[in-house]
């Protein structure tokens, strides 16, 4: 590994250390953690050449001027607030990474045709008040000002939390930026999958943040005696939810989707009684908004089907709705010669994200693309044995800064 390379090892494991818990790495938004991380990060900012800021929704800030003060900029970064028992490269690897090519090019900074501005986002997991992206939503202007009523596990408000943390509530449309203001928003990230992993490739070029949706499907039959109800009377909802599952299951497989249930709870509870009521989350993801919504809607007739012949309701309450961003071709692009540079290899063929990211959010504001880093140990990831090849940290360091050399240079041409 670079002295360079080393350094973001080094510092990595500085921000996995500043932890809500002894044992295991947790940061949430707003919290003394989250405070802790940016203070300690500010000087790295300020040490690469950076005018440092924390924003009106608690993302720190840094840029670096082009050739004429007050330019657009090229926005780098991704985030540091993580989920309970996480990894330590998700979001911090990003971060890092892009402070490191900034580094790299600070002594050309000032003849770059655009500035360089790099953001350490606050809450793209969602963790404490289930507001996934609300950083990067408050950088693109959308912000949702019922959030600020949302309530912690401790019954600690958004509102509340975000002025301990010396915020001001009432100012967190400042934290907004312009489409004027910036040429496009490039994060580097681990994949979060085995697929670069599978291919022996160091580094992959994302297509597409997939369209992810969550519901909540609530399935009411009638509870029961378990000895005194005969079959032809049964209207179990617990056995009815797990044939929906497996349809859902089989639709999204057979569709190129990705259905997962996370939770499921069955009701009265009793070990001899017959549930009536089974509420279960569906989490749907697809690499189209189109086919997100056609595997759902045959994934919800499925449902009905077996809602009707077994004789229970069906009800279905979406929390959670983020539509597909296909990355820019110009910044995609530009991430594809970087790769090749840095590899000198081939470019890999496109994936799509099945995770959702920060740039979800920014694509509101400005076009987006990713550079995926390849995952070790299976491509496990939000899990403490996620891991980083040593020789993949520089690798991705060479590709991220060629690639911003690459839109320098198309943004120079006439």
């Amino acid at each position: 590994m670079s002295a360079e390379g080393e350094l973001i090892a080094e510092r990595i494991a500085a921000l996995a250390a500043v932890s809500a818990r002894p044992d295991a790495l947790e940061r949430v938004h707003l919290s003394p953690e989250h405070a802790a991380v940016n203070a300690l990060v500010a000087p790295w900012f300020t040490e690469a050449g950076l005018a440092v800021r924390v924003d009106a929704a608690g993302n720190l800030c840094g840029r670096i001027e082009g050739r004429t003060p007050g330019l657009p900029a090229l926005l780098l970064g991704s985030h540091f607030d993580t989920v309970p028992d996480a990894g330590r490269y998700d979001g911090m690897l990003g971060v890092l990474l892009a402070l490191a090519a900034i580094r790299r090019l600070a002594p050309e900074a000032r003849r770059l045709p655009f500035a360089l501005e790099i953001v350490a986002l606050s809450d793209e997991e969602g963790t404490r008040f289930g507001t996934a992206l609300s950083g990067s939503r408050a950088l693109a202007g959308t912000f949702d000002p019922a959030w600020w009523d949302v309530r912690d596990a401790e019954g600690v408000s958004y509102r509340e939390a975000a002025v301990s943390f010396g915020l001001d509530p009432a100012r967190i449309a400042e934290a907004g930026r312009a489409p004027h203001e910036l040429v496009g928003y490039l994060e580097t990230h681990i994949e979060q999958g085995p697929e670069l992993l599978d291919q022996d490739r160091p580094l992959g070029v994302v297509s597409s943040i997939g369209a992810a949706t969550r519901h909540t499907v609530v399935v009411t039959g009638k509870a029961g005696h378990a000895g005194g109800t005969p079959w032809a009377r049964r209207r179990d909802a617990l056995v009815s939810a797990s044939e929906m599952i497996l349809a859902g299951e089989a639709i999204a497989r057979e569709a190129g989707a990705l259905a997962t249930v996370g939770t499921i709870r069955a009701f009265p509870g009793g070990v001899n009684v017959i549930p009536g009521r089974v509420e279960f989350s569906l989490d749907l993801r697809a690499e189209s908004t189109a086919l997100r919504e056609s595997t759902l809607a045959r994934i919800a007739s499925a449902a009905r089907a077996v809602g009707e012949r077994r004789r229970v309701s069906v009800e279905w309450r979406e929390n959670y709705r983020a539509d597909a961003v296909v990355c820019a071709p110009a910044l995609r692009a530009a991430v594809e010669n970087g790769i090749a540079g840095a590899t000198g290899a081939a470019v890999p063929a496109p994936i799509w994200s099945r995770a959702g990211h920060d740039g979800l959010a920014i694509a509101a504001i400005t076009d987006v693309a990713m550079l995926f880093v390849r995952c070790g140990n299976d491509g496990i990831s939000h899990h403490p044995d996620e891991s980083v090849l040593a020789a993949d940290i520089d690798t991705a360091l060479d590709a991220l800064t060629r690639t911003i050399e690459t839109l320098a240079e198309h943004h120079r041409a006439p």
